[in-house]
């Protein structure tokens, strides 16, 4: 996909933060555009701020499999076609193992995982179908590394990871038209943090505080940083200098930066 002008991009998540900013970006590239999320007023606040653009928006929720199923057939419907699809829906929570409900363990399961899964199962039809098609699941850098704390998020973005570097490959093997990026974003500044559920002992405001301190990257430099990994084709797009250098570690210690991460951990979450 060398160029996005009258292309189809769905986007989940789309009424703030990277969603928005990313709505923002391939709008001015010339994509039409079937934006998602739960909160309605936050997806009228995108489409205001796209202008002119070809859009259309729905009330999703991606924790719900028969709805994403139901949205891709209406999305197909209004426009004719997919050809991206961005699964960037996504929520968190902060809390130990022996701490978090099983209620929270799902909610971030059935969202950040399944939401995703679910997505590209959905519109991977359509997007082989329109015989230039591009997913792109949104994992972190919690899909690189194991973070105290982070287990249930970890859980669910490692599971986005592998799940989409092996969907990239059934796809080269199949020789299918449809390209697969699997996105890696550091600390960004968006609401995630406040809007994240915390268990019981967790100090909220600290939390929240600590992590606006380590949230090295706008939504939308973010967004033009996944843009642009699209149209290179990158089965890995990598968001912030944070993610390089996490990315880095990773690679070169293997298992022994657990040690770096406890260190860290220690001084700036256990508080």
């Amino acid at each position: 996909m060398k160029n996005l002008k009258n292309k189809v991009a769905v986007v989940t998540g789309a009424g703030s933060g990277i969603g928005r900013a990313l709505a923002k970006s391939l709008a001015d590239r010339g994509c039409r555009l079937a934006l998602s999320d739960v909160n309605e007023a936050g997806l009228a606040e995108t489409v205001e701020a796209l202008e002119s653009a070809d859009v259309k928006t729905y009330r999703l929720d991606v924790s719900d499999r028969d709805a994403i199923f139901a949205h891709a057939e209406e999305v197909v419907k209004d426009f004719g076609q997919v050809n991206l699809v961005i699964n960037n829906a996504g929520v968190a929570l902060s809390a130990t193992v022996r701490e978090m409900t099983d209620e929270d363990f799902k909610w971030v399961m059935d969202i950040d995982f399944w939401g995703v899964a679910h997505g590209t199962r959905a519109f991977l039809p359509h997007l082989i179908a329109s015989g230039d098609g591009h997913v792109v699941n949104v994992s972190s850098v919690f899909g690189l590394i194991g973070v105290p704390k982070q287990s249930a998020y970890n859980a669910a973005k490692f599971a986005v990871r592998g799940f989409t570097e092996a969907l990239r490959q059934e796809m080269k093997l199949e020789n299918q038209p449809v390209a697969v990026s699997c996105v890696h974003p550091g600390g960004i500044r968006t609401n995630i943090a406040n809007a994240a559920r915390m268990g019981k002992s967790e100090n909220a405001v600290a939390q929240r505080k600590g992590f606006d301190k380590l949230a090295m990257t706008t939504p939308e430099k973010a967004a033009e940083t996944i843009v642009k990994g699209i149209l290179k084709n990158e089965s890995r797009i990598l968001v912030g200098p944070d993610a390089w250098g996490i990315d880095a570690i990773n690679r070169l210690l293997g298992s022994a930066y657990q040690p770096l991460v406890e260190r860290f951990s220690r001084k700036n979450l256990y508080v």
